[in-house]
């Protein structure tokens, strides 16, 4: 006798239907499942960009070796933004103040002239005297229209080598040394340069300070704010800068992160509610026939919603696949752009997309489960 073969147990042929389901219309299950992984890519990208340029600048910033910065009243901590309103000479006199070793000039501009960056403009002896370039090739500034770039520039596009010209804030510049990434700006060029170009002889946006201990940090502060025309000078340490540089902080990232991930799940949410939808439409007589045969609301619902679930898993990984391929494709286009991707918020976009998508397939799998049996079954 051959042996008897148990059936399939309920779940396991409902299993089976949800995805002889899916590959019926298989237009629409792909559709379905790229309007998820665009949502997935749109969440993660915005977020690597924005985290990816903010934590780029704060270990740039971090790797100045200063111990104090100081910078006029009112300007932003955000280097690039505030021009250059301050007098460069005031490190003259912050340098004759007790436990002052090092102070040094910055000009820092805000670029879009071909990629987005902060060029700096230094004066060479003080700001290396805060933490000394370690030079890959090449070495400091030999003229006025010198530039020291670090090793991520140089390795970017078709690569650039000491010796090149090339072009900052629409001046041409030679490459004088390559630097090891993580000094300030990836572009250094001499700060009476960079003053000149900007109608700003003589001035500087910050000035770093080394001290001799950084426990005689808050009493460099006392000794700066109590000279006169430096009472309201912002005084901070490289700590306090460094947290200062969360998405908070910064105008407009949590509007903008807030905007792509309520339009990201809009669009989810609309493309799968239509999908099921319609699917509950035309599966109007095999709902009828589940339920004639004993099935329960909870069953019905059940289906629908193991459907998009599967729809949104699948969309999920291939939305964060493809935010890997994005991530590739800007390395190679623009090596010095940050892009940086996180456990985090993968988990954070992967959840937002699923619960998204099932929050769309609610209304279509309570309609299904409304469905009289009489009339589904007698539906054309």
């Amino acid at each position: 006798m051959r042996p008897r073969r148990d059936p399939p147990a309920p779940d396991q042929r409902m299993n089976k239907l949800v995805i002889a389901n899916l590959f019926h219309r298989p237009l629409r299950s792909l559709i379905s499942i790229f309007a998820v992984a665009i949502e997935v890519v749109m969440i993660l990208s915005i977020v690597a960009i924005f985290m990816g340029m903010l934590n780029d600048e704060k270990a740039r910033t971090n790797g100045i070796g200063a111990d104090l910065v100081v910078s006029p009243p009112n300007a932003s901590f955000m280097n690039g933004v505030s021009g250059a309103p301050m007098s460069a000479e005031l490190a003259g006199l912050f340098e004759k103040m007790p436990h002052v070793t090092v102070a040094s000039p910055v000009i820092s501009v805000f670029s879009m002239a071909g990629s987005v960056e902060v060029i700096y403009g230094i004066d060479y002896k003080s700001y290396n005297a805060l933490k000394p370039f370690v030079f890959l090739a090449g070495g400091p500034f030999t003229g006025p229209n010198d530039v020291i770039v670090d090793d991520v520039f140089a390795h970017s596009g078709k690569g650039y080598h000491v010796g090149e010209s090339i072009k900052v804030e629409n001046h041409w510049f030679r490459i004088c040394g390559i630097v090891e990434s993580g000094k300030g700006g990836r572009k250094l060029v001499p700060i009476d340069t960079l003053a000149s170009l900007m109608g700003a002889d003589g001035k500087a946006t910050v000035i770093y300070l080394k001290s001799d201990d950084p426990a005689n940090d808050a009493a460099i502060r006392k000794e700066i704010h109590a000279t006169k025309g430096l009472e309201d000078y912002q005084v901070r340490t490289m700590a306090d800068l460094i947290s200062l540089y969360t998405p908070s902080k910064f105008p407009g990232f949590d509007l903008a992160l807030r905007v792509v991930i309520s339009i990201a799940v809009i669009v989810g949410f609309l493309v799968i509610f239509q999908s099921m939808y319609t699917a509950v439409l035309e599966r109007t007589r095999e709902i009828g026939i589940l339920k004639s045969l004993g099935s329960s609301k909870s069953v019905i619902v059940s289906v629908v919603l193991r459907e998009t679930a599967l729809l949104a898993v699948t969309g999920v990984v291939l939305g964060i696949a493809a935010t890997y391929g994005v991530r590739a494709l800007l390395h190679v286009k623009f090596a010095t752009f940050a892009f940086q991707l996180t456990l985090s918020w993968i988990g954070w976009g992967a959840l937002i997309a699923f619960a998204g998508s099932l929050l769309g397939a609610l209304y279509p799998a309570w309609l299904a489960a409304r469905k009289d049996p009489i009339d589904a079954l007698a539906y054309e």
